[in-house]
């Protein structure tokens, strides 16, 4: 069984440096696949955390596909993340981009499919020069986190109520800190990656300018949780 050495930080949140502390090990591969991680009474004992803080960090690595339960027998490896993951972000930080992506898949699959039913000409203009931007910054040599931010908040003006952009403004350092890091481990893979990537924003695209609510919807869920899938699953989309 791995151990665990966790250096509690002031001003972080107990359960992102816990979660912090597993999610090293697993892309480090320290925890392989099958490997089962201490008991609760076991990481409670050694670092004087309370049994809520530790449910709370096994909670989201399992939201998260990284490790799987098995009732009466503990908790086990389920997944390994990229390699790149704790390169492009801080170990604790990982949680907080996850729980991001989590919180805009039901909320900007109702934005896109209220763009789908309202979208002027002239939004599905600007939201098609947004995915040609992102597409181009996808194939070029920068990471274009601000384009697929700026073709997402077009989607969210494309609604016609303000608060779908307010909403999207407020995630802004958020949303970009995700997307970064999720484009950053697509362009570290493969072609395939990136031509994946570059299809589920045309789907998006596409939905919303035939005006199909209902596939408009899919499309971004669909999209969010890739990206999200991308950045914990390292054999995702190789």
């Amino acid at each position: 069984m791995v151990e665990l050495n966790l250096n509690i930080r002031k001003g972080e949140k107990l359960a992102d440096q816990l979660y912090g502390q597993i999610l090293q090990k697993l892309v480090s591969g320290e925890l392989k696949e099958g490997d089962k991680l201490p008991s609760e009474n076991e990481i409670s004992r050694l670092f004087s955390v309370s049994r809520p803080v530790i449910r709370e960090a096994l909670t989201r690595l399992q939201a998260d596909g990284l490790v799987y339960s098995r009732q009466g027998a503990g908790t086990f490896v389920k997944a390994r993340p990229p390699e790149g993951l704790t390169r492009f972000a801080e170990a604790s930080d990982v949680a907080g981009l996850l729980r991001c992506f989590e919180a805009r898949m039901p909320f900007e699959g109702a934005a896109a499919s209220l763009a789908a039913q309202r979208a002027t000409p002239e939004d599905i203009e600007i939201i098609g020069e947004a995915l040609r931007v992102f597409e181009d910054g996808l194939n070029g040599e920068g990471i274009p986190d601000n384009a697929d931010y700026n073709f997402h908040m077009a989607i969210a003006k494309a609604t016609g109520n303000e608060f779908y952009v307010n909403i999207l403004s407020l995630l802004h350092t958020s949303m970009v800190s995700g997307i970064r890091v999720a484009l950053k481990i697509t362009k570290g893979g493969t072609q395939k990656r990136m031509e994946q990537v570059c299809r589920e924003h045309r789907a998006i695209f596409d939905a919303i300018a035939t005006g199909d609510a209902e596939a408009a919807d899919l499309a971004m869920r669909y999209h969010i949780h890739s990206a999200r899938t991308r950045v914990t699953n390292h054999l995702r989309d190789q």
